[in-house]
C-alpha cells in the first residue's frame, strides 16, 4: 500500500479525533442526567473558545474565504442535527452501540459525495454500504414501540455526521481554515442549543460541570482533528480508521459503566466494521493497480 504524506496526516488525525471523541461521549455520559441540549451547549462553548483564541492569533483572524459561507452554514446545520440526536443515543443506548452508530458516518459521506462532492462511488462502495446497513439492523432491532427512537437518533448522528464531513472535505478543496469551520460550527451548536436549555435548564453539580468541561475540551481536540484529516485525505482513504472510536468506547463502557454489548450488536459491529476495512482495502489496492497502468 502506498500512502502519501498527506494520507499519513490525514490517518494520525483521523486517529486523534476518534480517542477524542470516545472520551468526548464518555464524559457526556458519565455527566448524567443533565438535559442534552445543556450538554450539546457546554460541548459546544468549550470549542468555541478555543477556535476563537486561535483565530485570534492568526493574520487574517475571522476573515471567511470568498464564497465558503453557504456551504458553512450547511455543514454546521448537518453536523448540530446530527450531533443533538448523537448525544440523546449516548443517554439512552450503551456507549458502544450509540458510537457505532455514529460510525456509518463514513458510509453516509459516500451518499453524500454524490450530490456534494460530484463524486461517483463504486460498485465496491455501493455493495459495503448496504451490507453495512444490514449490521445497523442488527444493533437497533427494530420494534414498532419507543424504545426505537435512540437507535432511529443514533442512526442520524451518523448521517448528519456524514453529510457533514462531505461539505467539510469541499471547504477544504476551497482551502478554508480548519479554525473558521471549527468556529462557525461551535457558535451555530450553541445558538441553536440555547432557548431549549434556558427552557428545561437544570443546576449541575461540580462534579457534572467538570464532567461537560472535560467533553468540551477532547471534543474540541477531536473536531480540530477530524476537520484537518478530511482536508487532508478523502474519506475513502481514511474514514476506516474513524472506527477505532468504538473500540475506545466499548472499552470504556464495560470499565466505567459495565456495559457488555448484547451478541447481536458484536454482530452488528462486526459486519459495520469488516465492510468500512473491505471498502478501504480494495480502494487502495485499486487505485494502486490504476496508477501502474499510468506509469
Amino acid at each position: 500500500m502506498k500512502f502519501r504524506s498527506s494520507d499519513a496526516k490525514g490517518i494520525a488525525c483521523i486517529l486523534l479525533a476518534a480517542m477524542g471523541f470516545a472520551l468526548m461521549t464518555f464524559f457526556v455520559k458519565l455527566s448524567g442526567d443533565v438535559p442534552t441540549m445543556e450538554k450539546a451547549f457546554f460541548r459546544n462553548a468549550f470549542a468555541a473558545v478555543i477556535a476563537c483564541v486561535t483565530l485570534l492569533r492568526s493574520e487574517e483572524k475571522f476573515k471567511m474565504k470568498k464564497g465558503c459561507g453557504k456551504f458553512i452554514f450547511l455543514r454546521c446545520l448537518f453536523g448540530t442535527t446530527g450531533l443533538l440526536c448523537n448525544f440523546y443515543a449516548i443517554d439512552h443506548l450503551p456507549l458502544a452501540d450509540a458510537n457505532m452508530l455514529n460510525k456509518l458516518s463514513p458510509f453516509f459521506a459516500i451518499l453524500a459525495s454524490i450530490p456534494i462532492l460530484k463524486e461517483k462511488p463504486t460498485k465496491i462502495d455501493i455493495m459495503t454500504t448496504v451490507v453495512a446497513f444490514s449490521g445497523v439492523i442488527l444493533i437497533a432491532r427494530p420494534s414498532a414501540d419507543v424504545s426505537m427512537i435512540p437507535a432511529l437518533a443514533g442512526i442520524w448522528g451518523g448521517a448528519g455526521a456524514g453529510i457533514a464531513y462531505s461539505f467539510v472535505r469541499l471547504l477544504g478543496k476551497k482551502k478554508e481554515r480548519t479554525s473558521i469551520i471549527v468556529l462557525c460550527f461551535s457558535l451555530f451548536s450553541c445558538l441553536l442549543s440555547l432557548p431549549f436549555m434556558i427552557a428545561d435548564f437544570a443546576p449541575m453539580e461540580l462534579w457534572q460541570l467538570m464532567c461537560l468541561i472535560a467533553a468540551g475540551v477532547f471534543a474540541a481536540v477531536a473536531q480540530f482533528s477530524i476537520t484537518s484529516a478530511y482536508k487532508f485525505a478523502p474519506a475513502r482513504k481514511i474514514g476506516v480508521f474513524d472506527n477505532t472510536q468504538v473500540v475506545f468506547s466499548a472499552i470504556l463502557g464495560i470499565v466505567f459503566f459495565s456495559e457488555i454489548p448484547a451478541p447481536l450488536s458484536i454482530c452488528g459491529y462486526v459486519i459495520i466494521i469488516g465492510m468500512a476495512v473491505f471498502r478501504w482495502y480494495w480502494n487502495l489496492t485499486h487505485e494502486r493497480e490504476e496508477e501502474k497502468e499510468h506509469a
